[in-house]
């Protein structure tokens, strides 16, 4: 029996290496470990329970960013998250921004991170330009990228921490290697095709 409980302890250490320290019921139970486990694993301190089914091995420190999306694969971070994790902004977020679409039930997620504020978007524009990254933690993590980030601030300019929103955008014109044809497509779907050229005019020139 010992030899068999070393056995599943170390399954759930092999699943925990796949996805940053998360393990899910899912996972457990396709390794073939019974889920009327898991509370015995989480008296022993071999797992913490996260949220409901998600848990991570004990010696593994949880990424927050990670951990939100686990559940909630429409959740796509944006705004002064999605900043810091390009790297255009040099404010450590204290909420983490997330767009969602129109109709996403929230509740669960309230409930389960009081640190996030959510932005909702029509669902057929919801989805432009999602890409991915690392997080602070090296897990991938599902955000929008530099071009739609750029969109968002010209959009919503009145309601913008107006350093945030300085910073973010000479760094983003100032840059050779973004994409601005990208940038000009994103902004002809958002109706904002005039704001974004005169940006360019002014700042990337």
């Amino acid at each position: 029996m010992p030899k068999i409980r070393e056995q599943r302890i170390e399954t759930l250490k092999e699943l925990a290496k796949v996805d940053g320290g998360l393990i899910t019921t899912a996972q457990i139970e396709k390794a073939g470990i019974s889920r009327v486990l898991i509370p015995t694993f989480i008296d022993e301190g071999i797992l913490t329970k996260e949220s409901r089914g998600i848990y991570y091995y004990a010696d593994e420190f949880p990424d927050d960013l990670q951990i939100i999306q686990k559940n909630n694969p429409r959740v796509i971070y944006s705004y002064g998250t999605a900043l810091y994790l390009w790297d255009m902004s040099d404010r450590t977020p204290h909420v983490w921004d997330v767009t969602v679409p129109q109709g996403f039930n929230a509740t669960r997620l309230k409930k389960d991170h009081k640190n996030v504020r959510l932005h909702y978007m029509n669902a057929d524009k919801w989805n432009v330009g999602i890409t991915e990254t690392d997080s602070p933690d090296g897990n991938r993590v599902r955000l929008y990228d530099k071009e739609r980030c750029i969109i968002d601030l010209i959009k919503r300019k009145d309601k913008i921490d107006k350093q945030i929103y300085i910073q973010a955008l000479k760094q983003y014109f100032s840059d050779r290697t973004t994409d601005k044809t990208q940038l000009i497509r994103y902004a002809k779907v958002f109706n904002i095709e005039k704001s974004v050229r005169d940006y360019m005019d002014v700042l990337f020139s």
